[in-house]
């Protein structure tokens, strides 16, 4: 799911809700509709904070979909990835990276290693491997999405930004913020050009990169990379509230 503000998830659920019961009741409760819906809103909870009330939602769309498609299928890979993002949410990455594993084979089997679908499986179980504080085994997953996404997108993609981003934080984990600070600083660069200097992920790129600086010593370098991402912040806050009060 793409980033959407707060006030347009909350309006976004009960329209989602109205969706599934309709779908339910055209289709029947083990349609692959329906949990095209179910998983649908259960991304929304996700989104919302609500990972406990997306997992059983999430569940039961893993379980029509194999039903509908086979163990095998795409869309059953994509069913178990949400499950794992939401178990991860709840603190248990020990049983998401199963579930993250079995979702690349597939995807792998399905389109190739060389994929962008299995760039996204490496990457969520890189995630999930730091969260088991294994960066070192996240981190040749992440070189590998990354060669991936350059390949499919070209080097000035935000999916490359995104891949740039990961890795720079496990080679900051694993303490080697020298080789982290060219590629969050080129993760930097495309995520300004792609989405203009104001936007949240920009901010996050920031701060990542503020971070490294200061590993490195440099905390002169850091203070106005901080102070750049708490203004994109801040005014991003302060537009919300705009909003909420129109």
């Amino acid at each position: 799911m793409r980033k959407t503000g707060l006030g347009q998830l909350q309006q976004a659920r009960p329209l989602q809700e109205r969706a599934l019961a309709i779908t339910e009741v055209a289709c029947g409760p083990d349609h692959p509709y329906v949990a095209t819906c179910l998983s649908n809103l259960a991304l929304i909870l996700g989104a919302l904070g609500h990972p406990e009330q997306a997992r059983p939602l999430q569940e039961r769309a893993l379980a029509i979909t194999e039903a509908a498609c086979g163990p095998d299928h795409p869309y059953v890979a994509t069913c178990l990835s949400n499950l794992a993002l939401v178990l991860g949410a709840l603190g248990h990455p020990e049983q998401a990276r199963p579930l993250l594993e079995r979702a690349l084979a597939i995807d792998e089997a399905a389109y190739g290693p060389d994929h962008p679908d299995a760039a996204r499986d490496l990457n969520n179980l890189a995630n999930i491997l730091h969260a088991l504080r294994q960066p070192d085994q996240a981190r040749p997953l992440q070189e590998r999405a990354l060669a991936i996404d350059e390949a499919a997108y070209g080097p000035d993609h935000p999916d490359v930004a995104r891949d740039l981003n990961n890795l720079a934080w496990s080679l900051r984990v694993l303490g080697q913020p020298e080789q982290a600070r060219p590629l969050q600083e080129r993760a930097l660069a495309i995520t300004e050009a792609a989405y203009g200097p104001d936007h949240p992920d920009v901010s996050a790129r920031l701060d990542t990169l503020a971070m490294i600086l200061r590993d490195l010593g440099q905390p002169e370098q850091a203070r106005p990379l901080q102070e750049r991402a708490l203004a994109i912040n801040k005014a991003r806050k302060s537009g919300r509230s705009r909003a909420d009060q129109e």
